[in-house]
């Protein structure tokens, strides 16, 4: 027998071929359904919507490839001549001391489930968890994960996820404290604060008729604190004070009102 009639019987061997083939039919089949099931956000008619689809996209996807991987290791167990169906048939026994060994796990994925039901959140929300604010980037069988403005991710198991603020269900309030030298008059800073409002209606994001000019908000060590507020969306919530800030600069600068550096008064132990 030659070394490539030797080759050819191992190949032909159902034990070498045969989980190969499994493998990659459960790859091909795993990526046929995900590739189906993502087709589905393109139904959707609105941005909210097409976000809540990608949610339970996601985690039909997370339970299709638990599901083929299991089929596929019983598949290859039978190649090799295990008796599956004792093994299937012991999986209620086994499922029990798993339920026992996994409590944690199985909380998470049932209230991973509840979460998207009940439409909690979706990935795209902004939502504040204690003291953490940001955007949902994942929702998994596991776990939750939210990234913050800084791109700091926090992951939070979904069976600690009890009580939540979703911000994205309302409007954000986007307060600007704007600091002026004492040196210039409340009238003076006002009419340039005065100019900077149309700027601001037009800056993309923000509602038009929610800019406004609330007046002196506290007279501080340095400098005089003056008070603009207006509303946007969450997501544009934080690039919408950026270019707010940027404008009360840029008007500051080209009309010469002074933001303070902080200061210090020092006295060498005389009257003042």
């Amino acid at each position: 027998m030659d070394i490539f009639q030797i080759i050819i019987e191992f190949l032909l061997n159902k034990k070498v071929y045969g989980p190969i083939l499994v493998i990659v039919i459960a790859y091909i089949v795993y990526n046929l359904l995900r590739l189906g099931v993502r087709n589905i956000i393109n139904y959707g008619k609105t941005e909210l919507e097409k976000k809540r689809r990608l949610t339970i996209v996601k985690l039909i996807e997370n339970i299709c490839k638990y599901a083929i991987f299991i089929v596929a290791i019983l598949a290859i167990l039978e190649i090799f001549g295990y008796n599956t169906k004792a093994i299937i048939a012991s999986l209620g026994v086994v499922g029990a001391i798993l339920g026992l060994a996994f409590q944690d796990t199985i909380k998470d994925f049932i209230n991973g489930v509840t979460l998207i039901m009940d439409n909690y959140f979706i990935v795209g929300d902004y939502v504040k968890y204690n003291d953490f604010t940001g955007e949902i980037i994942s929702l998994g069988l596991k776990s939750t994960k939210i990234r913050n403005v800084d791109g700091e991710i926090y992951t939070i198991a979904n069976r600690n996820i009890t009580e939540i603020i979703n911000l994205s269900t309302g409007k954000a309030g986007v307060n600007v404290y704007i600091s002026a030298a004492y040196e210039h008059s409340v009238e003076e800073v006002e009419e340039v604060i005065n100019k900077i409002l149309p700027l601001i209606q037009k800056i993309k994001g923000v509602e038009e008729k929610s800019v406004k000019y609330l007046g002196v908000s506290e007279l501080a060590n340095s400098s005089v604190k003056y008070l603009l507020t207006t509303n946007c969306k969450q997501d544009d919530k934080w690039q919408v004070k950026r270019d707010i800030l940027r404008l009360i600069k840029m008007k500051f600068d080209k009309n010469n009102i002074k933001i303070p550096y902080p200061q210090v008064e020092v006295h060498n132990g005389k009257k003042i």
